[in-house]
């Protein structure tokens, strides 16, 4: 949903990703139910090899840029050299660009974060498959003392394909370590999937307005029960 799946590009396949989140639903019709409010994300992924994909993108939430390499492990197989799991490794890099309140001014070094997950994923039957993401989180510059360089997350999603074109996802994040200077909640996101020929629809519910690993997964603040709900879409196209 708002995370990566053990999935890559085929090797000279190019994708082009419009992501887009709203305000929150619950600030009620005078923000139009957060339609006034939105973060924008385009990226580009290209696979090198078959087993080799690298990614661009730019969000407009502090005006992050990232890029991103993700290698396929292991493929999940049945047969003579059958093996239970796929196994992808992904590794991002992510640089705020917006400009520092005077006074808080940070070098390029200290606007920098990085991401590494291990993507762990099976495919139980045609209709349902599972991941596990156990993720690590480092952030050059902290806003306050007292919040960790180092955040580790345990990820978890599924999903279940209705039809040939219509899937429902579902993703968690369970924090081991939260920053202090902000209330963050653990990432919770719920999507359908429509492909329809070369692209593929992605409607989003989720408690973050952010799209990037370091973003979503350490500095969520709503509450999704609470009614802090973000609407959101995925539109990607392949070449």
């Amino acid at each position: 949903v708002n995370g990566h799946s053990i999935e890559g590009r085929k090797d000279k396949e190019l994708e082009f990703i419009i992501a887009h989140r709203f305000g929150r639903v619950n600030t009620g019709f005078e923000q139009l139910f957060g339609l006034d409010q939105s973060n924008i994300r385009f990226s580009f992924e290209y696979g090198l090899s078959d087993n080799l994909t690298a990614g661009l993108g730019r969000s407009s939430f502090e005006k992050t840029y990232d890029g991103y390499l993700k290698y396929r492990l292991l493929k999940q197989k049945k047969g003579k050299n059958s093996f239970p799991f796929a196994v992808s490794f992904f590794g991002s890099i992510a640089a705020k660009s917006q400009k520092a309140v005077p006074g808080n001014e940070r070098t390029f070094e200290e606007s920098l974060f990085y991401v590494g997950q291990v993507l762990i994923a099976k495919k139980v039957n045609s209709s349902f498959s599972v991941q596990v993401t156990p993720t690590y989180v480092h952030r050059n510059l902290t806003a306050i003392e007292a919040d960790p360089h180092d955040i580790f997350a345990l990820g978890f999603g599924t999903r279940v394909k209705l039809s040939t074109r219509v899937s429902l996802n579902a993703e968690y994040f369970q924090q081991f370590d939260k920053l202090e200077s902000i209330s963050s909640r653990n990432s919770l996101a719920f999507g359908v999937d429509i492909e329809t020929g070369g692209h593929v629809f992605q409607i989003i519910l989720s408690n973050a307005i952010t799209m990037v690993e370091k973003s979503f997964i350490t500095e969520t603040t709503g509450n999704f029960f609470g009614g802090d709900i973000h609407l959101g879409f995925n539109l990607s196209r392949t070449f």
